[in-house]
């Protein structure tokens, strides 16, 4: 049986910055991936996928976007390319095409099994990310035959669904862009609106992450929340980098034609029926975006030489009367598209280190299983920590707790 001291799963952004933090500090490593390196990039993702992230804000530990085009927005597969070239430039060690299938605890360490053998490591960190499994709700098994369903994951265009129009559930970022789409593509398009966080593209003059950036809202750290578990809950920015379009928010959704309704709160067969909370669900929104918009304002009005334009908050978005009940097949709705989010899945991991929620246990991607580690993680220490830019202080901070004496001796 091969051994190496730290075995890493997954050769996704965050497994190659922790690949890299680990090859700085001389420490022997291997990284497994079930297919190619970025593959969820390759596969699990739509056609006209671009980053929410700007180019510039694609940084890696010894690496940094220095292309043509900071303020752009890389394709999926132009991202996977980029990893592609990252772990060649680092020498990372990745084993590509091996799966996982079982992580069990070992004398001196861990035993992982592939389905290429078995790998004996003193420690593991879990780097498959927070987007293993889409999460579907239990009523979608109530939905009439014959209305096609699928997640994010597996939507590629609008030429790929069935004719009819489409019911989007979900309006976080994967939900508002896959049914501007559709409904750009002349599909009749219902989303059902749950919780959402409502920010511009643009702010002043700047991309918001930029601002974000500047004000160290991305850097807050996860002590320094009220609330761990509200805020690794919280819905993903409503955001597009969807080229030539600014903004993907419920305005824009209503312009192009999709009809805006509460969350969904009950399926039987073809009729769908709405919960009538769609003014508070847009009010909250409205309220979290004018919190942050006016902190950005504080920061300009307080720091010497920001170069900022006027404030130019976006127009509030008039509630629509909406449906409380719809029958999906007499609407010519023929596809539900569930964006209702994502979870890890560890379906491999014997450790008792997960919760009832089937996520794992850890303190700043250190679970209580000795030598047993995680990065990728939403909110893992930091806002950013599921960023692409996050990734690279979450690599940092465990390569220094693995590559510690204290580390190293406990395996002697």
């Amino acid at each position: 049986m091969p051994r190496t001291d730290t075995l890493i799963i997954g050769a996704g952004h965050a497994g190659l910055a922790m690949s890299r933090c680990l090859a700085d500090r001389g420490l022997d490593h291997v990284v497994l991936e079930r297919g190619s390196v970025g593959e969820r990039w390759r596969t699990a993702r739509w056609d006209s996928f671009r980053l929410l992230t700007p180019n510039w804000l694609t940084r890696l530990p010894g690496s940094a976007y220095d292309g043509p085009d900071p303020d752009g927005f890389m394709t999926a597969g132009e991202f996977a390319g980029s990893l592609s070239r990252y772990a060649r430039s680092s020498g990372a060690p990745v084993r590509p095409h091996t799966t996982v299938t079982r992580l069990e605890s070992a004398p001196g360490g861990f035993r992982v099994r592939t389905d290429r053998g078995e790998w004996a490591a003193r420690a593991v960190v879990i780097a498959t990310g927070y987007h293993s499994r889409a999460v579907v709700p239990a009523l979608a098994a109530r939905l009439a035959p014959g209305i096609s369903q699928l997640t994010p994951a597996r939507y590629r265009s609008p030429s790929a669904l069935p004719d009819g129009g489409a019911l989007v559930v979900g309006a976080s970022a994967s939900g508002v862009q896959i049914a501007h789409e559709l409904a750009l593509a002349g599909r009749k398009v219902v989303l059902a609106v749950g919780g959402h966080t409502r920010l511009p593209r643009r702010y002043r003059g700047r991309d918001i992450l930029w601002w974000l950036d500047r004000i160290g809202a991305l850097d807050r750290d996860i002590d320094d929340v009220p609330d761990a578990a509200a805020a690794r809950a919280e819905p993903s920015l409503q955001l597009t980098g969807a080229s030539g379009a600014r903004e993907a928010d419920l305005g824009v959704l209503r312009a192009a034609g999709v009809v805006l309704a509460g969350r969904l709160c009950a399926l039987d067969g073809p009729v769908a029926g709405f919960a009538g909370d769609l003014a508070e669900t847009m009010g909250a929104a409205h309220h979290r975006m004018t919190r942050v918009l006016r902190d950005i304002d504080r920061y300009v009005a307080e720091t010497p030489g920001v170069a900022a334009g006027p404030p130019d908050p976006p127009p509030g978005i008039p509630v629509p009367k909406t449906p409380s009940e719809m029958d999906l097949r007499r609407a010519g709705i023929a596809t539900v598209v569930w964006a209702t989010g994502f979870r890890p899945s560890y379906p491999w991991l014997a450790p008792a280190v997960l919760d009832h929620g089937g996520r794992l246990r850890h303190r700043r991607g250190v679970t209580a299983v000795p030598g047993l580690y995680a990065i990728g993680l939403r909110f893992q220490s930091r806002r950013n920590s599921t960023f692409i830019d996050g990734a690279r202080h979450d690599a940092a901070y465990l390569a220094g707790l693995i590559t510690s004496p204290r580390a190293l001796c406990s395996a002697g």
